[in-house]
């Protein structure tokens, strides 16, 4: 039996009042395609119209269904983000969802009111009231879409990536028991579980997705209107993080949605042992990879993107703090370091009718940019001020720059029995209680401030050999640069105890200095390493400088100076060991000379002038480095072609220093022979020995000099200064 139209409509009325519930009414049923244990119920319930229903009632009806599947969704949505692993933000924006709901509860009592108590209620005048409603709930529907389904790997990407395994792959695949349909279920297990990164969307990427659609719908008021106030009620935990960081230098993210993440395992220890500078590069970083110091991310750490290319989770900066990202960074790692001066920190009292910060406020920024500016003031006071960060530069310029150079000569001269053995040998105590006893004789005012935190230590590798390694790899001072992890170079270990063993200990003097924390940031194990190679360096060139001159004053005793007429092809050979003598110690002075005056003591006080208008801690910190580079840039240590012309000619130097005893005793015998009948016979073999540290000498300083003037007109400008000192040496 058909009923009539008025029939029907009451029918449907009632039905529909259900079904905007989530319930299915008699005439308005589940889709015949809906199944709760395989559709995804974040994507809503569809309804279907009974095929008994008018024509005349079923258009409008099939309107006003939506609400019903939109309604479903979202509910579904808030009962799965509500979950507590699901993060703060997906929490927030639940909640403001949850009060918009509210309101279409209200909605649906006064409408179930009307239909109860009043005759003319019409399906008409239910799409009355309900038409504004369907697409404000559709906005919310499509964002809640988006944010479910945004994990989820494309499933032509998905087909596509198991339809490329290859036979023999999916024969063993097979044998364990993946093969086939039951790989790709696997697979799709895992993708409904997980997401393609393995990481829920939460934190800054709920916020990205808000801020996307709204963007995109822009032209839309009501579109503009919900997504504004649900991307402020969503952001609110977010930039209450925020404000805790960069006010208090506290890390409170339980749920890891903030854009700055923390390595707990990197502490302050481990600036101790660390050539990397672990802490403060890596201790509280950017979940995105990007630094400040530059625009390239380091991909360690940072999750693989979504198939949309937006990074997941907390890695998603939100696009109105991508402009900012660096200086929230930067803001709790300056506070951070204070904290652990141990001065704490408490965040400003804001009074209690202030409105609350949002992302879309302009007095949000302003905040931060006051934090920033406040968190980089105290810092910059403390390192400058509190911790006097300059007298302590000053000391390793005195003590590494060898600017205190007697306090040099007075060690060398203390331990040089010491410094002639093996370098497993020497006495590391001995050799620190000599340079103890060196800065207490030579010092006097700011000299004495920090002489007990200098020690001796005995490097692993030989000085060029090391710089070699390192220049072949990629420079000094970085992440792995010197050929580890850890920044060490690393050899076999036999090799490394053999060359530690044949070496003397003079090449393998070094200093080290202590420096504690906060200090330790700006005076790393990374920038003392740079130190010492330059002091290894200059070490180098005054103990040859050093030996040369003490074969000068032994070349002014009798052998050297007692005529010999009746020989003159050993005066001629005489003569000729005393030239070389003295090139080779005019080209160690000259280099000694250009590397003390006219690299490190103008670099030394460009840095000064850059420190005393320093305004903030990175552009300390970049400073520094940058001084130490560019001063071991123009000592020639980071080319390799320039590292081995000057290793072999230093070297050539040095060997020849060694044999000062040797050529006085055969000048005795050459005057002792050109005594006897017989004569002089060795004189050939005298000539020899010298000829080869004559042709030696002249090889390498000619490559070496080549060398110099090929980067200095080239890549290094400030080589031109050397350039015109070693042909003084060349001409001499």
């Amino acid at each position: 039996m058909k009923l009539s139209v008025a029939v029907q409509e009451a029918f449907l009325l009632d039905d529909l009042l259900n079904v905007l519930s989530g319930i299915e009414g008699t005439y308005l049923t589940f889709n015949p395609d809906y199944s709760p244990e395989v559709d995804d119920p974040l994507r809503g319930i569809n309804f279907a119209v009974s095929q008994s229903i008018d024509s005349s009632l079923r258009d409008l009806v099939e309107r006003i269904l939506p609400l019903g599947t939109y309604y479903t969704a979202i509910s579904a949505f808030i009962d799965r983000r509500s979950l507590l692993e699901c993060g703060l933000v997906n929490h927030a924006l639940c909640a403001a969802i949850r009060d918009m709901l509210k309101d279409y509860q209200t909605l649906l009592s006064q409408l179930e009111h009307a239909f109860n108590t009043s005759p003319q209620f019409s399906l008409q005048k239910l799409w009355f009231y309900v038409h504004p409603t369907i697409h404000t709930l559709s906005l919310i529907y499509h964002l809640t879409v988006e944010l479910a389904t945004a994990d989820q790997v494309d499933s032509v990407s998905l087909s596509s990536s198991s339809s490329d395994i290859d036979p023999e792959e999916e024969a063993h695949n097979e044998a364990l028991g993946l093969g086939g349909a039951k790989l790709r279920a696997v697979l799709s297990e895992i993708t409904k579980n997980n997401g393609s990164s393995g990481i829920a969307v939460k934190g800054g990427e709920v916020l990205a997705i808000i801020h996307d659609r709204m963007q995109s719908m822009s032209g839309d008021p009501t579109a503009s209107a919900i997504y504004g106030r649900l991307l402020k009620a969503a952001g609110r935990p977010y930039v209450g993080m925020i404000q805790d960081w960069v006010t208090t230098g506290k890390l409170v993210d339980p749920y890891e949605e903030l854009l700055v993440k923390e390595s707990k395992f990197i502490n302050r220890g481990i600036l101790e042992v660390d050539y990397t500078d672990e802490y403060w590069e890596r201790r509280y970083t950017l979940r995105d990879g990007s630094t400040s110091a530059s625009s390239k991310r380091s991909q360690a750490g940072v999750p693989p993107p979504r198939p949309s290319g937006r990074l997941p989770g907390g890695a998603c900066i939100p696009p109105l703090l991508e402009g900012w990202k660096h200086k929230i960074l930067l803001a709790g790692k300056y506070l951070n370091v204070i904290r652990e001066c141990g001065i704490e920190l408490k965040p400003e009292e804001r009074p209690p009718d202030e409105e609350e910060y949002s992302m879309d406020s302009e007095k949000f920024y302003k905040f931060i940019e006051k934090a920033y500016s406040h968190a980089n003031r105290t810092l910059l006071q403390l390192l400058l001020k509190d911790e006097e960060l300059i007298p302590r530069l000053r000391s390793f310029k005195r003590y590494f720059f060898l600017s205190q150079s007697s306090f040099l000569t007075h060690l060398l001269d203390l331990s040089s029995n010491e410094l002639r053995k093996a370098s497993r040998s020497a006495s590391i105590v001995k050799l620190q209680s000599l340079l103890d006893l060196a800065l207490n004789t030579d010092a006097h005012g700011e000299d004495t401030l920090y002489r007990e935190d200098v020690k001796v230590m005995m490097a692993e590798s030989g000085l060029y050999d090391f710089l070699l390694k390192v220049v072949n790899v990629q420079g000094i001072g970085g992440r792995g640069e010197e050929g580890g992890e850890d920044g060490h170079v690393h050899e076999e270990p036999k090799k490394e105890k053999d060359e530690r063993k044949s070496m003397l200990a003079i090449d393998a003097l070094t200093l080290d200095y202590t420096v504690k924390f906060p200090l330790s940031l700006v005076i790393s194990r990374k920038t003392i390493l740079r130190y010492q190679l330059i002091f290894r360096f200059l070490l180098h060139l005054k103990h040859v400088e050093q030996s040369l001159s003490s074969m000068w004053i032994e070349q002014k005793t009798a052998p050297w100076r007692k005529p010999t007429p009746h020989h003159p092809e050993f005066e001629k050979w005489r003569l000729r060991v005393c030239l070389l003598r003295a090139r080779m110690l005019s080209f160690v002075q000259q280099i000694l000379a250009f590397a003390t005056f006219e690299v490190l003591e103008p670099n030394w006080r460009a840095l000064e002038d850059k420190l005393d208008k320093v305004t903030t801690v990175d552009q300390l910190l970049r400073d520094h480095v940058d001084f130490l580079d560019t001063c071991l840039k123009e000592c020639m240590l980071t080319s390799s072609k320039l590292l081995r012309a000057y290793s072999r000619l230093i070297v050539t130097c040095s060997t020849f220093a060694l044999y000062t005893s040797n050529f006085t005793k055969s000048a005795n015998q050459a005057i002792a022979a050109a005594e006897t009948a017989e004569g002089d016979q060795a004189m050939s073999k005298r000539w020899d020995f010298l000829g080869k540290f004559e042709t030696n000498f002249n090889h390498w300083f000619q490559v070496h000099l080549d060398c110099v003037q090929f980067y200095a007109s080239s890549e290094n400008v400030s080589l031109l200064p050397l350039v015109v000192r070693l042909n003084s040496v060349k001409y001499s």
